[in-house]
């Protein structure tokens, strides 16, 4: 393709720059350490340090052409006003625009972001739709299965991903949209049909510093740059903001807020929930697996989003009765009457629903084995131990990703925010097994932070680690009858 195909034809060049009309490009690269012979190359650093060493790099390896927001002091090296916004816009292009065929929902939030996508994409699929999904666990459609790198991939595997969603014929492509890669421009060049904000509350502070940025950060996808209409939870304060006061027309959902869509007589167990709902007046019955209040959120923001799909009633009840939950979120597992609860709950606000939620299903105990992510926002820490020790009546503290930090340092800042007696084991399989012995039959335990992640990364290396692992293999010690491929005993 030439190079003039791909560049947004507003963006102005220096005078000196190569010719670019006759330019033709094999690919576009973000890589400058790989062969980048016949490629165009983006350095998406704002370091102009590193902008020089990456760009001097590509060059040697073939690069064709770079792009950066520096001048530097190369033959082939273009100055643009935004490296980041040009690369994504030339993503989209490169790939013929796929993304304009296809109609995009992005599922923003602190929380909820892979369960609504999961539910939404399961509606759409058991009505006949074929549909992609990209997010954390991965990158799925008609029947295929992929890895994706980032809850939201780098542009250049995003619209690679479309096209070949499009020519596979999917039409809907559900999407989870994090802080990060707003902020990066990952999404800048796609109009998303629908953007939904479920909540905003205390996480990467590691990246954004302040909570004022992140929340400006998350409220900001929620506009006509990005989107055509906005689906947003009534009830979160953050999120609430955006009513009136953004240039895209706002559906709200919400439980104790004046809403467009809202749930009524919500009955919970361990077994799932049953509830009325009024989505735009159109009145439904639901009755899905999913657990938890928080869960008829998830539930609602997702009946939202296909009825303005264009699915009617008798279709919402269709796609969304008896949905199963997605892999790591709110999993039980019966383990001869006590309840073991796998959930990737990581930040306070998920924390505190996961453990409201099992203290509203059962009238015995709840028990909780979680830790906190090393190198990560240390400000979560104590108000997940405040939080822990609020809502569960045992507490086990261990390894969650501990990375480049000392296990016991994670640990003595969880601590800072508790005052009560609490369990200490850094060895996670020991601790979840720790709970699960003195756990009685009734009793919930909430093993928290890592859901279906199949690692543990400790120091650089991502080890072979799992949490249902964890649970089956606690079941296979203790139980006289050793067979793993039995699963029924797991109650699974």
């Amino acid at each position: 393709m030439l190079l003039k195909e791909i560049l947004d034809k507003s963006l102005q060049f220096n005078k000196n720059s190569i010719e670019f009309d006759d330019l033709k490009i094999n690919e576009i690269s973000r890589d400058s350490t790989v062969d980048n012979t016949g490629k165009a190359y983006f350095c998406l650093t704002h370091d102009l340090e590193k902008a020089k060493l990456r760009c001097e790099q590509a060059l040697k390896n073939g690069a064709l052409v770079v792009f950066s927001d520096f001048n530097l002091p190369f033959e082939k090296c273009v100055k643009v006003e935004d490296c980041r916004d040009l690369f994504a816009n030339s993503c989209a292009n490169f790939y013929h625009r796929a993304c304009d065929k296809l109609k995009i929902v992005g599922i923003t939030g602190t929380n909820g972001k892979t369960t609504t996508s999961h539910v939404v994409a399961e509606i759409l699929k058991r009505n006949g739709k074929k549909v992609g999904v990209i997010g954390t666990s991965g990158v799925f459609y008609n029947g295929k299965v992929q890895e994706c790198p980032l809850t939201t991939p780098d542009a250049d595997f995003l619209h690679k991903t479309f096209s070949e969603m499009l020519d596979d014929g999917v039409e809907y492509v559900i999407m989870e949209v994090s802080a990060h890669a707003i902020d990066q421009k990952r999404i800048n060049g796609i109009k998303f049909e629908l953007g939904v904000l479920t909540n905003v509350t205390q996480d990467h502070l590691d990246y954004f510093k302040t909570f004022e940025a992140y929340e400006k950060t998350k409220l900001s996808f929620l506009t006509s740059e990005h989107i055509k209409k906005g689906i947003v939870c009534a009830d979160d304060k953050c999120a609430r903001k955006l009513i009136g006061n953004t240039d895209v027309p706002i559906l709200t959902y919400g439980l104790f807020s004046p809403s467009d869509v809202f749930a009524i007589d919500i009955c919970c167990s361990m077994n799932g929930t049953h509830f009325v709902g009024n989505v735009c007046d159109c009145v439904v019955d639901i009755k899905t697996n999913l657990v938890g209040q928080y869960n008829v959120y998830n539930s609602l923001a997702s009946l939202a989003v296909c009825q303005c799909l264009g699915l009617n009633e008798e279709q919402l009840v269709r796609g969304i009765n008896f949905i199963n939950p997605v892999e790591g979120r709110f999993n039980v597992i019966n383990i001869n009457g006590r309840y073991a609860v796998i959930d990737f709950a990581h930040s306070p606000d998920s924390m505190m629903n996961v453990l409201k939620a099992a203290r509203e299903l059962t009238d015995k105990k709840v028990y909780v084995v979680f830790g906190c992510g090393g190198n990560r926002d240390k400000g979560k820490r104590p108000q997940m131990g405040k939080i822990a020790e609020k809502y569960a009546d045992y507490v086990c503290l261990t390894d969650d990703n501990p990375r480049l930090e000392k296990s016991l340092d994670i640990i003595a800042d969880i601590e800072k925010g508790m005052k009560k007696p609490h369990f200490v084991e850094t060895d996670r399989y020991k601790a979840i097994k720790k709970m699960i012995e003195f756990a009685k039959p009734g009793d919930i335990v909430i093993i928290a932070g890592k859901g279906a992640e199949k690692y543990q990364e400790i120091g650089t290396e991502k080890r072979p680690y799992n949490d249902f692992e964890s649970v089956y293999n606690y079941f296979e010690e203790s139980n006289p009858i050793k067979n793993r491929n039995n699963k029924e005993y797991y109650g699974c």
